[in-house]
């Protein structure tokens, strides 16, 4: 058994780590009976954590906004000034950090005071963040902290989703996992209404809460969840798609197509596969032509001949007297 000290810590770690924790699952957790946990939470009270009981069978204990920031103690411009760096690198899909950034930003914003709440709304509301270039759309952070919590909590999410055409469909889901690629987020959930695995772009999603009820996990659609994305979001959702070989190595070639580019399948030393997409053959055209290395077309034929037909136009362009 934990002594008193490290075992209230040990508590508020996991009252922030969860919504909303029944007492049995507490006293399992900490290796005490209930009546400790509710000692435990008494003295979490006096020492001025707001600790919510709601009774009943279905009841439990939930860390109420306004707590102090346990165990680390802010102040309140040091607390402000984490949650404004933690937003602008969650909304920014900072390689490396964006997932830690958004699951970190829940976790702070699930206890931060009002007043601190009001200071960084209003920081976030008066401050333009400069584009991260064509095609990069912005997350609202508090779409993502949203996004994260159902996540983590296991609990089902109604969602507004708006498509490529600008039209807006009502989705269920049971959310899995946030994935950031290429600068972009990707939300990974389990369609009730379509009963299959579905990968949305966060920056697509307008939340419908409140959401629930809770749900038992389906195992990943896939191992490493960030080759799935890739592999969705690069062409099997494209109404072109193609597969190219490239004269250049895999591992040369990865340096220069990214994750949302397409699929990298290595072939021999001096050549490797490309499986892409595009909206449109002559997207696709570009797309592959802008990777700047030899190539040729494995399929569609129909991708041949449109390389053929953009060679000519281009050919007589070219040739056309100057007036």
């Amino acid at each position: 058994m934990l002594e008193t000290s490290a075992r209230l810590l040990r508590l508020l770690s996991l009252l922030q780590a969860h919504r909303e924790w029944t007492g049995a699952d507490l006293a399992d957790r900490l290796g005490v009976t209930p009546r400790t946990v509710r000692r435990d939470v008494d003295r979490l009270r006096e020492l001025g954590y707001p600790v919510n009981a709601s009774p009943g069978t279905g009841g439990g204990y939930q860390l109420g906004a306004g707590a102090e920031l346990p165990p680390l103690l802010l102040d309140d411009d040091e607390a402000v000034a984490v949650a404004v760096g933690l937003r602008t690198a969650a909304g920014n899909g900072v390689e490396g950090i964006g997932e830690a950034s958004v699951r970190a930003l829940a976790k702070l914003e699930q206890v931060l005071p009002s007043r601190l709440r009001r200071r960084v709304s209003a920081l976030n509301e008066f401050t333009v963040p400069m584009l991260r270039g064509p095609g990069r759309d912005t997350v609202d952070p508090a779409v993502l902290t949203d996004l994260a919590a159902v996540c983590r909590d296991g609990e089902r999410l109604r969602f507004g989703y708006r498509d490529h055409g600008g039209s807006v469909s009502r989705r269920t889901v049971e959310p899995h996992r946030l994935v950031c690629s290429e600068r972009r987020w990707y939300l990974v959930a389990w369609d009730l209404d379509r009963e299959d695995w579905r990968t949305f772009r966060a920056d697509r999603i307008e939340p419908r809460p409140p959401h629930g009820p809770r749900f038992v996990p389906r195992p990943a659609p896939a191992e490493d969840l960030a080759a799935y994305v890739s592999q969705g979001v690069s062409h099997r959702a494209y109404a072109a798609r193609a597969v190219v070989r490239l004269r250049v190595p895999a591992q040369e070639a990865a340096r220069i197509v990214g994750p949302s580019d397409g699929v990298l399948e290595p072939v021999d030393a001096e050549s490797c596969l490309l499986r892409t997409g595009a909206v449109s053959l002559d997207v696709l055209v570009i797309h592959v032509m802008l990777i700047g290395c030899e190539f040729e077309v494995v399929e569609p034929p129909e991708l041949t001949d449109r390389i053929r037909a953009l060679r000519d136009l281009l050919g007589r362009a070219v040739e056309a007297p100057r007036e």
